[in-house]
């Protein structure tokens, strides 16, 4: 089974994500999948909770921390991979591709910040030969 995230970016830079589960998205147009969300992603507006100003995005934490990530262009343009989705968040000719990967990196920074390390993901077991009696013949 594999799980990766599908992600579709809006005009103003907004954008949702969607589990993709065994690839079952991945034949879905992108307008089609922003439809399926399309009330549920809209956050109401919040300021930052440490300057007050009107962040970029909030965004829970992994599953079960607790901790609410907040991107704000004031207080986190010191912080590299938080610059570069700020960046990206204000280029009009984003690039789509590119946001799993700011977004792993920023997510990843900010959790490291508020104590958090993402652990190691497990390399995949290789599985020992099929016993011949389940092979079929002529296929050995």
């Amino acid at each position: 089974m594999s799980f990766t995230w599908r992600y579709v970016v809006r005009p103003n830079g907004s954008f949702s994500r969607v589990g993709n589960l065994n690839g079952s998205l991945d034949n879905v147009p992108d307008e089609e999948l922003a439809q399926l969300g399309q009330d549920d992603d809209e956050q109401p507006e919040r300021p930052c909770s440490r300057c007050g100003t009107k962040l970029l995005l909030h965004w829970h934490g992994p599953l079960m921390t607790g901790v609410w990530m907040e991107l704000c262009p004031a207080c986190d343009a010191g912080r590299p991979a938080a610059r570069a989705f700020i960046q990206w968040h204000r280029d009009a000719d984003r690039d789509p591709k590119a946001l799993p990967q700011l977004f792993e990196d920023w997510q990843t920074e900010t959790m490291h910040a508020q104590g958090w390390v993402r652990a190691p993901q497990p390399d995949a077991q290789t599985s020992s030969p099929a016993h011949l009696r389940l092979v079929p013949r002529g296929h050995t």
